[in-house]
């Protein structure tokens, strides 16, 4: 069975070094970005079944990336990755079209998860003090 293909955009090189790692072994990564249009561009070249974004890059936000995918009609599943665990960032990153929102700080446990819910067509998001938030019903 062949590898699902991925890309990875992160403009940060140690981040970078540590989602290639991280997804090397079960992924085939078949381009890594360090800006949004690289990204937005890698996906339209290589049509990976997954692209994981950082919501804040240079050139493209990963917001304003996952938006045009959608636009463009492409069937990517979108992992977004972001630092800020705020319910605003996490409310437009499923506005926006992503599957699934990662934080940075859980990335480790909960990108294979998150991988795994979106290939197979749900959403999924870190548990953070803001969905704690969101659950309880504060702004």
């Amino acid at each position: 069975m062949p590898k699902i293909r991925m890309v990875i955009a992160e403009n940060h090189p140690a981040m970078l070094a540590q989602l290639r790692q991280l997804m090397s072994e079960q992924y085939d990564i078949v381009r890594a970005a360090e800006d949004g249009i690289e990204a937005y561009e890698a996906v339209l070249e290589f049509q990976p079944d997954v692209v994981l974004l950082d919501i804040t890059m240079p050139l493209m936000d990963g917001l304003l990336v996952t938006q045009r995918l959608r636009q463009d009609g492409s069937r990517v599943k979108i992992i977004l990755l972001s630092v800020y665990d705020d319910p605003d960032f996490i409310a437009a990153a499923f506005s926006s079209g992503a599957d699934c929102y990662v934080a940075k700080a859980h990335m480790s446990t909960d990108l294979h998860p998150a991988i795994r819910t979106a290939l197979q067509g749900g959403h999924f998001i870190s548990r953070s003090n803001a969905i704690a938030e969101l659950s309880n019903g504060k702004p």
